[in-house]
């Protein structure tokens, strides 16, 4: 299927696609939240619903079973183009869309600055609730998307593979206690994914080329294979998106850091 939109859309750009029936909006955001007031006609899919919640890795990918229910309760086929959101500068969309990846959907867009800029523009929100039509939407699991521990161990002695830790500046260092051992991944390069947020302009991704140079200066670039993480691939959600945006070699480690970090042998660098 031929995109709709662009992988990245601007609040008034969406706005104006709105009346097109094959878009569907989705508001990855707290239920309280969703129903204090949302996207016309979007629905909701909740943080929790996008991980396994299994200790010590509760953000791995859930089960296909649990994904099937859970696109097929709202509506999702293969003809719809999806338009992601959060209310937090673009994290559990961006962890939505990877999912929409790893289950072959790839018909997408990210709503720049999501529920924020949204507002700030004075688009309208509501509070009425659409009940989608429900599908029955088959899938398979393309691990093509997805490092496990195994390819992270692996990638350690491959100079073609960088791991980008999308954690804070403190977690990377081992200085805030997040896990039974502390640290970061033997090689892995820093880039928060606060900081490709431009926090003067609605929390949207920073202009592409300026991006584009932040990741080149610490060797992330279109020649390597990129894996990311964070502590449960929710902020990577949105440095996995950002690489897509630029056309890198991108693929999220779902363990991240609960994982590593609780492991009893994994190498850790402080």
């Amino acid at each position: 299927m031929t995109n709709l939109l662009p992988l990245i859309i601007e609040p008034g750009e969406l706005l104006a696609a709105m009346p097109a029936k094959q878009i569907l909006i989705i508001a990855v955001v707290a239920e309280k939240d969703f129903l204090a007031g949302h996207l016309p006609d979007a629905v909701l899919i909740r943080p929790d619903d996008l991980v396994s919640g299994i200790k010590p890795a509760t953000g791995k990918l859930p089960t296909k079973e649990h994904l099937h229910r859970l696109f097929s309760r709202i509506g999702l086929s293969a003809d719809t183009h999806v338009v992601a959101y959060d209310d937090e500068g673009g994290g559990w969309a961006g962890r939505l869309l990877w999912t929409l990846d790893v289950i072959g959907h790839t018909s997408y867009s990210l709503l720049n600055g999501g529920q924020i800029a949204w507002a700030n523009a004075g688009l309208p929100l509501t509070t009425e609730i659409t009940a989608p039509a429900a599908t029955n939407y088959a899938f398979t699991i393309d691990r093509s998307f997805i490092a496990d521990l195994d390819e992270v161990l692996a990638s350690l002695d491959d100079d073609n593979v960088i791991v980008w830790d999308a954690r804070g500046r403190d977690e990377y260092l081992g200085e805030k206690i997040t896990a039974e051992r502390n640290g970061h991944i033997p090689g892995a390069v820093h880039l928060d994914w606060l900081d490709i947020m431009d926090k003067n302009n609605d929390l949207r991704l920073v202009e592409s080329e300026v991006l584009r140079e932040k990741l080149s200066d610490l060797g992330i670039t279109s020649d390597k294979q990129i894996i990311t993480h964070c502590q449960t691939h929710h902020r990577s959600g949105l440095t996995y998106f950002a690489g897509k945006l630029l056309g890198l070699n991108i693929k999220a480690y779902d363990g991240s850091w609960s994982e590593w970090g609780n492991h009893p042998n994994t190498p850790i660098d402080v």
